[in-house]
This record gives structure tokens, C-alpha cells and sequence, in this order.
């Protein structure tokens, strides 16, 4: 049972108290023992606040002792959880994990890592970072911090996350295990602030095509974007795909920027709206650097909101491609308001709207948004995921863009041209190993083993051109998965092989060389970029 979970049923009559207030008020008229509880709830002031009151009451009477704050939290979240899918509160312990993504930056150590075997395991340390100025190492285990022993006692990444990170300037001690080393090494590390990136990759796919890789929209995207964009330009790019797959969204104000590089002077690229917010609008700017650049949007049911205002914005002025399967659906605006004891409420306080003036929000049912968080699953239940015509849209959700096009609103943007999940029967051996994650842990795993050779590939093209995976190691991933209870024919596991090989390939590199080492070679296999590359050929 999580946290919030065993709170809600220890103050299962507070929930009570919340929602049933009448009951409470004539119960406590009914206890004439007890007078001074009369008094409670002033009702004749203008001023009479009913949630302090109870909360107070609660905190006073109730049979066991409370925790006054907790009764707050919990207040709150009741508040807030059934107006949309979207509203919430943050507290104060969650409200840097929530925001710093968002800022472009936190304070800490300076690593990515996961959990591996119950060790905090280094995957990488950040370039320039404090880690790896003091020397720490991808594949190094993080066995002690200050002294307490963290490898083994089952630590989660939020509970890592907690333990490294810390303001600017302070030390954090750690004891590390390194491969061929007999002993731990110990390390002093002064935390920094540490940059957080939203561009994955950039790179030139042909002498004239480019991709950028976006995961989130940040207060840093439309910087780190431009950057790129300068670089590519400079290399010779004319046409660019620009991948939102997987991109939750963020910060609206990247988002337009973005858009507003693509876009002639005075575009509408979207505009917002609430009851008590009047409708505002963002109109292209004469700064767009990408004018005269074909474009084509990779989307996927995972692209939500602020990628999806940029993907609408294009498509309604009639401006590139949308490539790949029918967007999340997320049309809602929140509103961030911090609170004086560092927790915050973020508020629905709009909707957004495309150019053409369509809402792209999906259908939630207030008290009962399960169905809404699970609506992407219902996609590939239904069959949408695997083909276009499982899609209906209803005629009063039409819109026509200036140059004719027909689009749709109500859950999402619609790409132009829908590449369907693959899901056919040859390579089924792959299909298994992917979806269970075997061969990214068998290239964790392999990686792990032979960093000290691996190491030799200190860039891109030199793994690219010396690194394959051997016939000897493919039988080991066989077997690896034999041993997990993966049974398959000879047949299927030789026509898998050469698809395999490279997603192995391409997850050791990224093991080595981040996601520069590992785009360029998934997009080997990656059909909904091959598409993009062939549609801008």
C-alpha cells in the first residue's frame, strides 16, 4: 500500500468529515456533553472557513493523535484530484523532483544512473560535471554515502535521488566498488549545479536531411533547439525531422517559440482560453530561421501538450509533415502557484486551441479518471496503434486548414501520414525480447563486463565503424533468453537476428556514448523515421 494510500485509510473519517460536513455539524448537536463544540463552526461569519475548522476540529477531538500538516496535504489533494486529470498539488518534499526538469537545471552530484542489482549504478557522468571531475567512472556502484551503506538494502531511484542530490556548494562523501579494483574508492564530491538537457541528439542524416531529438520542453529547449539548429544549418541542412515521440510537453512558451521558427510573421500558432482567463493569443514573429526548411513532426501517442501545440501549429498553417500515430490529447493549461511552506498547486486555469480553432483535449469523466490515463492502451486494445481504420472521428469534430487539408479535434493531433505500430508475425523473437526488455539489460549487462575494452570507442563514428555484435554473442543473448523462459523456433530466431543486432548495437552505444551513440543506429529499424526520411526525400 503506497504512502498516500495508507494516510487515506488511517483518516478514513477525515474524508468523511470532508465530504459529509452536514452529518458532523448535527453530530455534533447531538452531543450535548461536549457544548464548547457548538462554537466550532461560526456560521453566521462572513469570514467562516469551512476546511480550517474542520481540520481544526479533527486536530482537537479526534480519538487518536494527527499530524496537522499531514490533514493539510491530504485536504488538499482531496481538493484537487477530481477536477481534471490534470490539476494537482505538489508538496514541498516532491517540489523539486516535479520542477526541476522544467528549469533546465538542479543542484547535485552530477550522474545519470540506475538501479542495477540492487546497487546505485553509474551510467554516465555528466561532461563537466563535479562527478566526473573528481574522477568517478561509468559502471562504478555506489555502495556507501556518508558512511550509510546503500547497495543492497533494496534503495529506490527516488531514494538515491535524495541522497545525492543537495545544494550547491555542500559535500557529499560516497564509497564506490569499480571493476578490478580491490577495494571501494572513496570520494569528496562538492555539488554543482548541474544542467539538464531536452535535446537528446542532433544530427545530420544526409547531406541535406537533419533530426533533432526533443524529450521535454523546458525554461532551456528553445536555446538548446536554436544552437542546434545553427550547427545543422551550417552543415547544410535544408529539410530537418524533428522528433516529439515519447515528449510529455512543458513549458507553453517553448513550445510557441519553437513553432515560431517555422512560421511566417503574423501566424496564429495557438491561443488560450478560461473562464476567468480572457483569450490570448501568439502570433508568428518575423524571426523564424526555418522558413524556407521542409519539416516533418514524428508524433506518437506519447507527444503530449506543448508537443502537440507545436505539431498543430505547423499542420493548420500547412506548414510540413506530421508523421507516425495520433498524439496524446492533452488541451489543458495549468497554472503553477507556490505556497509559503515551499509546496505548490498547479491549476487547469485554460484550454489551449490550434490555429483553426480546435481543442485538442480527450474526453475525461470527473471522479473517474482511470480510463483517461489508461486511454493509450485502449488505442492498441481497439486496434488503432496497428491500423488507421480502427480511427473515427465524428463530423462535428472536422476543421479545414487555409490550404484545404482536413484535421480533427477532440483527442490529439491526427499525423498526416499514420505509420502503425509493427507488430507481424516474423519477427516475433524480437518483438519478445524487446517488449520484456532482455536485450537492454543482456547490453547493460555485456556493456558492464567489457567497459575497459569498450572504452577504446571515444566517439560515435569509431564504434559506429568497428563495434557489431558477433554470431558467439547473439547465441549468448539465445541463451540468456532461453534461460528467462523464452522458448522460440530455429527459424525465428535467425530471421530476428540482423534486427537484434543492431538494437543491442545501439543500446551499447548509448551505454558508451549516450544518445548520441544511440539514435543514429536504432534508426536503422526505426520505420517511422525511415518514413520521414523517405517523405522528404
Amino acid at each position: 500500500m503506497s504512502y498516500r494510500n495508507r494516510q487515506l485509510f488511517i483518516y478514513l473519517p477525515i474524508a468523511f468529515a470532508l465530504v459529509l460536513i452536514t452529518g458532523i455539524i448535527l453530530g455534533t448537536f447531538m452531543n450535548q456533553s461536549q457544548p464548547t463544540q457548538q462554537s466550532l463552526f461560526p456560521l453566521g461569519q462572513s469570514n467562516y472557513n469551512k476546511v480550517d475548522d474542520i481540520i481544526r476540529y479533527i486536530e482537537r477531538d479526534y480519538v487518536d493523535t494527527v499530524d496537522k500538516s499531514e490533514l493539510e496535504d491530504d485536504a488538499l489533494w482531496g481538493l484537487l484530484e477530481n477536477l481534471d486529470p490534470h490539476s494537482q498539488y505538489i508538496t514541498a518534499d516532491e517540489f523539486n523532483t516535479v520542477n526541476d526538469p522544467l528549469l533546465g537545471s538542479f543542484e547535485g552530484i552530477g550522474i545519470s544512473f540506475r538501479i542495477e542489482k540492487d546497487s546505485i549504478t553509474v551510467i554516465n557522468p555528466i561532461p563537466g560535471g563535479p562527478s566526473e571531475k573528481v574522477g568517478l567512472m561509468a559502471g562504478d556502484r555506489i555502495v556507501k554515502v556518508e558512511d550509510t551503506l546503500v547497495a543492497g538494502i533494496g534503495i529506490t531511484n527516488n531514494g538515491a535521488i535524495r541522497k545525492l542530490k543537495g545544494k550547491k556548494g555542500t559535500t557529499v562523501n560516497i564509497s564506490i566498488f569499480r571493476r578490478g579494483v580491490p577495494k571501494l574508492i572513496d570520494f569528496s564530491i562538492v555539488r554543482d549545479v548541474i544542467p539538464t538537457y531536452s535535446l537528446d541528439v542532433a544530427y545530420m542524416v544526409t547531406d541535406e536531411i537533419a533530426y533533432i531529438k526533443l524529450n521535454k520542453f523546458s525554461a532551456t529547449t528553445y536555446r538548446e533547439f536554436m544552437d542546434a539548429v545553427e550547427d545543422l544549418l551550417d552543415e547544410g541542412m535544408k529539410k530537418l525531422i524533428l522528433d516529439l515521440r515519447g515528449n510529455p510537453g512543458g513549458y507553453l512558451k517553448a513550445a510557441i517559440d519553437i513553432a515560431d521558427e517555422f512560421l511566417p510573421s503574423g501566424k496564429l500558432i495557438v491561443y488560450t482560453q478560461g473562464k476567468n482567463r480572457p483569450r490570448n493569443y501568439a502570433f508568428a514573429t518575423d524571426n523564424g530561421d526555418l522558413l524556407n526548411n521542409d519539416i516533418a513532426i514524428l508524433l506518437d501517442e506519447g507527444s503530449a501538450s506543448a508537443s502537440e501545440i507545436v505539431a498543430g501549429a505547423l499542420q493548420d498553417n500547412d506548414k510540413g509533415l506530421i508523421i507516425g500515430r495520433r498524439s496524446y490529447g492533452k488541451g489543458l493549461v495549468q497554472e503553477q502557484m507556490g505556497l509559503p511552506d515551499g509546496s505548490a498547486i498547479r491549476l487547469t486555469v485554460a484550454r489551449y486551441y490550434t490555429p483553426t480553432g480546435r481543442c485538442i483535449q480527450k474526453t475525461y469523466e470527473k471522479d473517474d479518471f482511470d480510463d483517461y490515463y489508461l486511454e493509450s492502451y485502449h488505442r492498441y486494445i481497439s486496434g488503432e496503434a496497428m491500423s488507421v481504420d480502427s480511427i473515427e472521428f465524428a463530423d462535428s469534430l472536422k476543421f479545414t486548414t487555409p490550404g484545404g487539408k482536413t484535421v480533427y479535434g477532440g483527442g490529439g493531433i491526427m499525423p498526416d501520414i499514420y505509420v502503425p505500430l509493427i507488430t507481424d508475425s516474423i519477427h516475433t523473437f524480437y518483438n519478445i525480447l524487446t517488449n520484456k526488455g532482455f536485450i537492454f539489460q543482456f547490453a547493460f549487462d555485456y556493456t558492464d563486463t567489457h567497459r575497459a575494452r569498450l572504452r577504446q570507442y571515444d566517439t560515435f563514428d569509431s564504434f559506429n565503424k568497428a563495434y557489431s555484435m558477433s554470431n558467439a554473442e547473439y547465441d549468448d543473448l539465445v541463451a540468456y533468453a532461453k534461460e528467462k523462459g523464452i522458448k522460440s523456433t530455429d527459424a525465428k530466431v535467425a530471421v530476428s537476428k540482423a534486427k537484434i543486432k543492431t538494437l543491442f548495437k545501439a543500446y551499447v552505444g548509448r551505454n558508451l556514448l549516450d544518445e548520441k551513440g544511440f539514435y543514429p543506429i536504432y534508426h536503422k529499424i526505426d520505420t517511422t523515421f525511415k518514413r520521414a526520411v523517405y517523405e522528404l526525400k
